[in-house]
């Protein structure tokens, strides 16, 4: 069955106690009654990632210290080098926080987060975890909306190089026996289920090649985030439980008008204070045998990180489901009577 609740440090981490060190930031989290937690590799508050890949004995020591605390490592994250893979020189001086200082170029940071990726997909391994989070980068979100007019066959080589870059690390990720989860986000070359599909087509349908469900970024595309579980849902890997909503006015839509985070018709919201219809989502998760975590990520512009944690593990135990031992129509049956069955038809 699913497990959980799981949360990702990313957003609580601080240079104030106790989530300023990872042994005590998971006790803080196993206080909120959390059971797991999604890692950040980019934090060395958190892990020393080189370190990581390199060691299964440090390894060893980290699943140990979060043991200890009371939780399990969920999953590790690179987020932010998994976006560094693939960045349009436009961004490069937007994305130069997510590397050291001397990698400052769009092929510096391709190679130093195809290296990092790796690194990860290494430690994860070594941590015995089946998932990593990442995003997948961009070269074409500048381009998103057709005008001006894209050139033709921009998209068709756009891919072709996303795939370039991705191929080797998901034939790595295929030796490490750890699936590479793209959170499906605005921002990214894959941003809903036609970009990944595309994505797919052009790495060959790598089995690796898998997703992170996270259904607030679906809310401000009004894509259909239920229907995107039954098509996807072999592919999902890893859960983000987080919240949007969606309010167009007459003034601002999808788009915006480059107001900020709370004048937005779309919004990031804790947990239950959104439209995210999540007694559907652990729903399908669950008819389809989903086995991993349900993490919450903490994204709100309105209310606190630490208010939004507190209420995020209630919410996200109350909403998990057990599978059925037996059918809840099971009293009505019994061993199969061939002779009743066809009697029922009006065969005998």
């Amino acid at each position: 069955m699913m497990k959980g609740p799981g949360i990702f440090l990313a957003q609580f981490m601080s240079d104030a106690a106790p989530l300023n060190r990872f042994d005590t930031a998971c006790r803080w989290a196993a206080g909120l009654d959390y059971t797991g937690v999604q890692v950040p590799t980019w934090d060395a508050r958190c892990m020393d990632l080189k370190k990581a890949a390199a060691s299964k004995a440090y390894c060893d020591e980290l699943r140990g210290t979060a043991a200890a605390a009371g939780v399990q490592i969920s999953e590790l994250s690179t987020h932010l080098q998994g976006q560094l893979v693939a960045v349009h020189p436009a961004y490069t001086s937007m994305f130069q926080v997510f590397a050291p200082p001397e990698v400052n170029t769009a092929e510096a940071m391709s190679r130093y987060g195809t290296e990092q990726v790796k690194l990860c997909l290494q430690a994860s391994k070594h941590l015995g975890l089946n998932a990593m989070a990442t995003f997948s980068g961009a070269l074409m979100w500048h381009t998103v909306y057709p005008w001006p007019q894209r050139p033709a066959g921009l998209v068709e080589e756009g891919f072709k190089e996303l795939a370039r870059r991705w191929r080797p690390i998901l034939d790595f990720a295929e030796e490490c026996g750890v699936d590479c989860a793209f959170e499906v986000h605005p921002g990214e070359d894959l941003h809903d289920g036609a970009s990944y599909e595309t994505f797919l087509d052009h790495v060959d349908e790598h089995a690796r090649a898998c997703l992170l469900y996270d259904p607030s970024h679906f809310v401000l595309q009004q894509l259909d985030y239920l229907e995107y579980i039954e098509l996807y849902h072999e592919r999902i890997k890893a859960f983000h439980v987080k919240d949007a909503e969606f309010r167009p006015n007459g003034r601002t839509g999808v788009y915006g008008g480059y107001q900020n985070w709370q004048n937005r018709a779309g919004r990031f919201r804790s947990s239950g204070d959104g439209q995210v219809d999540f007694n559907a989502i652990f729903s399908l998760l669950t008819k389809f045998g989903y086995e991993g975590w349900a993490t919450l990520e903490w994204e709100c512009c309105f209310k606190d990180s630490q208010q939004g944690a507190e209420e995020g593990a209630p919410f996200i135990a109350k909403h998990m489901i057990r599978p059925p031992a037996r059918a809840f129509d099971d009293f009505a049956g019994g061993k199969v009577d061939k002779q009743a069955v066809r009697r029922a038809l009006g065969l005998e």
